[in-house]
């Protein structure tokens, strides 16, 4: 092959190259990685009843407004305990009910982040103690503390909301935050749990945005009357501001969590993105 004929060939290769590297289509978006996150999980509101505009003067509202809000967020099933079982281990396991109790012995978030050096805690509010198995107490109910489902999870997992550090810094890598039934709309008014957030995450949220780190509030499912759309808020300093059109459910959100940190995916997450387009490149 003359040599004008093969220099011109390598460098049509080069180039070939170097469009596919920087097509958008080519490469995965590079995800942060937060020091924080923690996931608070509502209740049984869809998204028209939280984003309503009687509530627009609410603290949820103002935590849409200062992060990103999701317009097409969704429960995958129906009633609660289903959802909260997606979010934990990518899988429903089947579950259409919200009996207690339920034991799986599946790899799960918590399993997956300390297998990678990391850590999780559930922060759940009225849990009798540390570790509690109990089905129900008061307005705490198992069925929504996904972690109390696998026994093979140390009982230090389990933690009352109580035990919610107040120095931000001492948090897991990871943490869901479950308010009880008078504060997490099930039971309660949206006016109680909008105060109880305020009152209770607002000195977190506003940590996080200057430590790298991450607060998602979510529902886990609608009313039965919207398609099953809810409402989910992140607010960080490595999220763009404004309103994402992108479909997301509990899958998307556990996949988004594992994969901040490089984590291998669960379940049902393996067909499911990352959340993307909303993040600052730092």
């Amino acid at each position: 092959m003359p040599k004008d004929i093969s220099l011109r060939l390598q460098y049509a290769f080069f180039i070939t190259l170097f469009a596919l590297a920087h097509a958008p289509f080519a490469y995965a978006e590079q995800l942060p990685r937060p020091d924080h996150v923690v996931v608070v999980i509502e209740e049984n509101r869809g998204y028209a009843q939280i984003m309503d505009r009687l509530n627009i003067n609410s603290y949820i509202h103002a935590l849409a407004m200062r992060g990103v809000l999701f317009t097409q967020s969704y429960g995958v099933s129906h009633p609660s305990q289903p959802n909260y079982l997606a979010l934990f281990s990518g899988s429903t396991f089947g579950i259409t009910n919200n009996a207690c109790p339920n034991s799986f012995d599946s790899d799960n978030l918590a399993k997956r982040l300390m297998d990678g050096g990391l850590s999780f805690a559930s922060y759940v509010e009225s849990l009798p103690s540390v570790g509690s198995l109990a089905c129900g107490s008061g307005a705490y109910q198992r069925k929504h503390n996904p972690v109390s489902n696998w026994p093979q999870l140390s009982p230090a997992l389990n933690q009352r909301f109580a035990d919610f550090p107040r120095d931000f810094s001492r948090l897991p890598t990871v943490s869901f935050v479950i308010p009880n039934q008078d504060h997490d709309m099930h039971d309660g008014s949206f006016e109680t749990a909008d105060d109880w957030l305020k009152a209770n995450i607002a000195p977190y949220a506003d940590w996080a945005m200057q430590h790298n780190s991450l607060l998602i509030i979510t529902w886990d499912e609608d009313n039965y009357l919207a398609d099953n759309r809810i409402v989910t808020v992140m607010l960080g300093p490595m999220v763009k501001a404004g309103k994402s059109t992108q479909r997301i459910n509990h899958y998307n959100l556990l996949r988004t969590l594992l994969d901040f940190y490089g984590l291998p995916a669960l379940g049902a997450s393996a067909d499911a993105g990352a959340v993307s387009g909303i993040w600052i490149n730092q």
